[in-house]
């Protein structure tokens, strides 16, 4: 499922418009038809062809088939270097604002739809789609490394430490893991019947109780260096 993420420009023109728009129409015809007819029953063909357009110009978006449908870890990916590399931010208020960022363009795809249990099950769908595929579940995994990977090496420029240094390891690691605790407790209280304002609290209850315990192990990591 696509989303603009944090990273869009202020200003965009004619042209990027018009990619972002056909982006997101591939994006959310294969998330509909992977989560209606199964992930290996539907070719990247199939869903150029909902959309009108050929396979080649699918890939000309999306690199795989899998990223077709998880895209939306890109923006993450680039909210992690912007607000990481913040030095106004503790590492710990950086990734905060991350997952918030990332659930409110949730709560906005959910909200939009009119029948909000239906918005639900189809979210659960989703979610169920990717823990059923080893090729989704090994995508998602891949990209968490990566994630710490991008994070290590933006505390390390901001402390002068070096990425394989020890320190920004285990705190990009450990920031990661807020990630994967907001992923299951949305799988957890995210469904059909509860009220959406009372299911993203108490999401947001849960991440911050996560925070609260990684900033009590934090608190010796070095300040952001000094500008030579």
């Amino acid at each position: 499922m696509a989303t603009t993420g944090t990273g869009r420009p202020a200003v965009e023109g004619l042209r990027e418009r018009k990619k972002r728009a056909m982006r997101q129409q591939l994006s959310d015809a294969a998330a509909r038809m992977f989560v209606e007819h199964g992930f290996d029953a539907v070719r990247v063909a199939d869903v150029g062809e909902a959309c009108g357009v050929s396979e080649k110009t699918v890939f000309n978006y999306f690199p795989s088939k899998e990223a077709l449908l998880l895209d939306r870890l890109e923006a993450t990916a680039e909210a992690l270097r912007t607000h990481l590399s913040n030095p106004a931010l503790p590492p710990v208020t950086a990734m905060l604002t991350v997952l918030d960022h990332e659930l409110h363009d949730l709560v906005a795809s959910l909200a939009a739809d009119t029948d909000q249990d239906r918005a639900l099950a189809q979210y659960q769908k989703f979610g169920d789609l990717i823990r059923n595929t080893p090729s989704l579940r090994a995508y998602r995994s891949d990209t968490a490394d990566r994630f710490v990977d991008i994070a290590a090496e933006v505390l390390a420029t901001r402390t002068g430490m070096r990425p394989d240094d020890p320190e920004p390891q285990i705190v990009a690691a450990t920031l990661l893991g807020l990630w994967r605790v907001q992923f299951r407790a949305l799988r957890i209280h995210l469904r059909p019947g509860r009220p959406l304002p009372d299911a993203i609290d108490a999401v947001t209850q849960e991440v911050r109780r996560a925070a609260r315990l990684v900033e009590e192990g934090l608190t010796t990591f070095p300040e952001p260096a000094k500008p030579r």
